[in-house]
């Protein structure tokens, strides 16, 4: 039977789907992936798939890539490749059932162009009990939800609906520093604690997880230390798990613990500012268990988002901002949410003691250091460009005429001249001080390839997306 490229997709995605019902893991990475296009080669036919982030491609090319080979064999018996590109399209919830998680998809899909809004869940207040070190103020319903934290934002609700499910356990979220891991961390705790009063929840830091269990060892008092962390505990949640790959004895103990956990069907929630095989030092047992889990990632957020994060602190705060002075502040904070709220108490303070009204004039006064808001470096325009294209930034510097790292050579000198006030021969002394007519031609070759190329187009509207989130233009 012949089939046309997008029903032999929707086969192979039907037919693995079916067969894979219970597998939740599963459905979480794989229901989000579509076929972006077919292209026909020479010697066999390629298939791109899209997924929404650079996890889904992991996770998909390490647990699921020879099963979505074989069932592409299945249906179409001439040669294929198979190929998977990330296009960014995100998911906002997942639901039970596979059809309400497709439902749900779609939905993201058709407003995903929407302002970032608060999150829809609302928890009653918790109030702290003494030894979990869960702090009341992270709740859900505190948490500004943006595209940059979607994913792990509804893993984190729902692992809090129903602690210990499968192929949730252990929740795995990583991303950069200041990024909000944290506060799901204690998000989830204090949904748990408020849900189910009676479980034993603690909330710890790697760090002290590993100079605990080296005192323990030192007063031969490991027993004590078990008892805490595996018999008394019934959540654990731990932040800045990329801390244990230092200390080789904390790993063994730290193995343990994961193991039973996992037996007794016990939740398990872990964040660090890597993925578990980029953590140095870790084990590859440790790294494994890890990585039976989800993996949830939370980047920094756009513009938006940020405008949003700041709206909200200002209103607990009772500050009545204007617009222009939330704008401003979204575009210098371009680090980590806590920049961001660090730059509002900066502003609030000066204001108190001021006695003067928050306005553009003074917050600009106050956060002079930081009024870099329309301009980026030509260090970082190189740093995205290498990271999109997953080359070295010394690779954009160096005299290789290797095509990909001519097209993002090219790329990264038309962004350099597009954003920032240099002259030819500038932009040519940062790529290994090429000449000025070396420069121009990479100028006006994108400009053609951009009406011709829509692969390049696609890589332009991304990285146009980045440095807008960082400059706000």
């Amino acid at each position: 039977m012949q089939y046309s490229n997008d029903d032999i997709w929707s086969v192979v995605k039907s037919n693995l789907i079916s067969k894979n019902t219970e597998n939740r893991l599963l459905q979480t990475w794989f229901l989000p992936t579509d076929l972006v296009s077919v292209e026909n080669n020479m010697n066999a036919r390629r298939f791109r798939l899209g997924v929404p982030t650079e996890l889904h491609k992991y996770w998909i090319s390490e647990n699921l890539f020879e099963r979505i080979c074989s069932e592409i064999s299945s249906v179409y018996k001439q040669p294929f490749e198979v190929e998977l590109v990330v296009t960014g399209k995100a998911i906002n919830t997942y639901p039970e059932s596979p059809g309400a998680l497709h439902q749900a998809m779609s939905a993201t899909e058709r407003h995903q162009d929407v302002a970032p809004m608060m999150a829809p869940i609302v928890a009653p207040p918790v109030m702290r009990k003494p030894g979990d070190y869960l702090n009341p103020e992270y709740s859900f319903s505190s948490f500004v939800v943006g595209r940059n934290n979607e994913f792990a934002h509804a893993t984190s609700f729902r692992i809090a609906q129903r602690p210990g499910s499968e192929g949730y356990n252990p929740l795995f979220i990583c991303g950069p520093t200041g990024m909000g891991k944290t506060h799901l961390l204690h998000a989830v705790g204090n949904y748990i604690r408020e849900t189910h009063p009676e479980s034993r929840i603690l909330y710890i830091s790697a760090e002290r997880f590993l100079n605990e269990c080296i005192s323990s060892i030192r007063r031969g008092e490991m027993d004590k230390f078990k008892q805490r962390f595996r018999e008394n505990c019934d959540l654990l949640l731990m932040d800045d798990i990329q801390v244990l790959g230092r200390g080789e004895a904390v790993q063994e103990e730290f193995f343990h613990t994961l193991n039973h956990f996992f037996e007794k069907g016990r939740q398990v929630v872990v964040a660090s500012d890597r993925i578990p095989k980029d953590i140095k030092g870790l084990e590859d047992r440790i790294r494994t268990r890890l990585e039976w889990g989800l993996i949830a990632d939370i980047q920094m957020p756009d513009i938006e988002t940020r405008m949003a994060i700041l709206r909200y602190k200002a209103e607990k705060r009772s500050m009545l901002l204007p617009d222009d002075v939330i704008n401003y502040i979204a575009k210098i904070s371009k680090r980590s949410i806590r920049e961001l709220e660090g730059n509002l108490n900066k502003v609030k303070m000066f204001s108190e003691l001021q006695g003067l009204p928050i306005n553009l004039d003074l917050t600009k006064k106050v956060l002079a250091v930081h009024d870099d808001s329309t301009t980026i470096t030509i260090d970082e325009i190189q740093r995205l460009v290498a990271e999109h294209y997953k080359i070295r930034i010394v690779d954009l510097k160096s005299k290789s005429r290797n095509k990909p790292i001519v097209v993002a050579r090219q790329m990264a000198m038309y962004f350099i001249k597009n954003h920032l006030d240099k002259s030819l021969v500038d932009i040519g002394r940062a790529f290994g001080s090429r000449d000025h007519t070396t420069v121009l031609n990479a100028l006006r070759r994108i400009d053609s390839q951009l009406l011709e190329d829509s692969d390049l187009k696609k890589d332009f509207d991304e990285l146009q997306g980045r440095i807008h989130n960082i400059t706000g233009v």
